[in-house]
This record gives structure tokens, sequence and C-alpha cells, in this order.
């Protein structure tokens, strides 16, 4: 199937490091079928400088058309705002100065830039049945705990952690009533992990989402939950997003490392 087509319509700043783009495209059917799902993202495919990618060809079609040199960067992105039927979708971006490839093209896209997405995915919604909800995450899962926290009931009960770079990072977060948002602090030297060691446990059952730094998220905060908490899987969703000092690329090669030690033992 071929990629989809997206054109920047406008662009505004959440934050002073989380930038939002508006995209319109002619047709966003291929990005169709995880409308439920509060976590859904898109792989957006950035072109290398220079490199003009051919219209109406697949990622495997462009990968035998291109030399590997030339072939586009793929990133992940959570999709919380994706209006089919109209044609609207916007990413919120994370921007650092120049480091990476998705941050600097969102702050210097305007209207009128080109960017493709390949593909759709996405496996968590806050379940409204759940005693009390754990979400926590950093930047990156900003858009997915803002789509979480949309979904809950009005009488839903939990907590929520976030953790930026400072308090001029906070980003509007509009919860239920009965749960707490709570903002935490690199410039503070605070973590996910410590945080959600140090929360009250409720009673009852309790659903969670923990989405962030790899290392944080899986090694700080997953054998907590799995193990001391007994959490069931099917009432997680803990994965990292990124990694320090890692490519996408990297970054997935180090998940792959980690699954096959974690099966080995």
């Amino acid at each position: 199937m071929a990629m989809t087509r997206l054109v920047v319509t406008s662009t505004e700043d959440v934050t002073p490091s989380l930038r939002r783009i508006w995209f319109h495209s002619d047709d966003l059917s291929a990005l169709a079928g995880f409308d439920d799902q509060s976590d859904r993202y898109v792989k957006l495919v950035f072109p290398k400088a220079g490199v003009e990618l051919p219209e109406g060809l697949s990622m495997r079609e462009l990968r035998i058309a291109l030399a590997p040199e030339d072939l586009p960067v793929v990133r992940t992105y959570t999709a919380p705002i994706l209006d089919i039927t109209g044609g609207i979708m916007a990413i919120d971006f994370v921007v650092h100065g120049d480091h990476g490839v998705a941050g600097p093209w969102a702050r210097s896209a305007t209207a009128g830039s080109i960017l493709y997405a390949d593909g759709i995915g996405g496996g968590y919604r806050p379940d409204p049945s759940a005693d009390a909800h754990l979400i926590a995450g950093d930047d990156c899962a900003v858009p997915a705990i803002g789509a979480a926290l949309a979904a809950l009931p009005a009488e839903a009960e939990g907590q929520v952690f976030i953790l930026v770079e400072s308090a001029a990072d906070e980003p509007p977060m509009p919860a239920p009533h009965g749960v707490k948002v709570t903002f935490l602090h690199r410039t503070a030297g605070q973590s996910l992990a410590r945080a959600i060691r140090e929360w009250p446990w409720p009673h009852g059952r309790v659903q969670a989402f923990v989405h962030g730094e790899a290392k944080d998220v899986m090694h700080g905060v997953r054998p907590y939950l799995l193990k001391d908490r007994a959490l069931p899987l099917a009432d997680t969703s803990i994965s990292g997003y990124w990694r320090h000092g890692r490519t996408e690329e990297g970054f997935r090669q180090w998940k792959s490392d980690l699954a096959a030690a974690e099966g080995n033992n």
C-alpha cells in the first residue's frame, strides 16, 4: 500500500519543548482501524536531505527504487488527533535543539511542508472497570497520556506522573476529578521509577500505562509492577519509547536484545 501523503496546514507550540503540527491529507483511509486505541501511533517517514521521494510508492517499493543511502528515516509517533473522514491529523513533537531527525524537522516545518506516513498501530485504552489507573510517561508520552485521560470516565480514580524538563515544559493536562496529575522535573533529578515506587498503592484492580525512556521504564518500573505488585500482563501497557544515546534504529536493536535476554531467563 502506498504511503499516505501529509501536508502541514499549521503549527503551534504547546510548551517550549513540545510543538504540535497539524496535517491534512486527501486520503487517510490507510491509517484507519485503531480509532478506539488511545495510544494509536503512526510511522512517519522523513526523506533524506536532497532526496525527493517518488509519489505513490510503498516503503517496500522505495527500498527497491532507492539506493540504501537515500532511503528515508522512519520514526514512530502517537497520533492523538486523527479524523479519517475530515482528512485531519495532529502530531506532537518533542523539540530539543538540533538533535535527532523528527524534532529539527518539526521545528522548521511550515504550512505546505510535506511528510509521509506508513501504517498505524496501537494496543491500549483505559478500562473503565478498573478500580484505579496508573498512567505515567515522559515528554514523548504526553500525547498518549492526554488521549488516555480524555478516554477515562468522569468517575475514574488514579494517578498520573509526567516527567518533563522543568516547570516551563508542563503541558495542559485536564483529567477527571479523581485522577491526580503530578509533574516531575529532570532539572530536579526526579524520575518516573522513583515516583511510582513511592506512590501509595491503592486497593482493588489497577490498570497501568507507563511509557518513556527505556531504561527508566523497562528496568526501573516494569519489574516493580509485574513482580512486586503482581499486576497481570493484561492490565499493563509498559514500554520504552526511546533510549538515551540511541537512534530509533539502535533502540529497536536494544529492545530486541532485551527481549532475547528475558526469554533466556
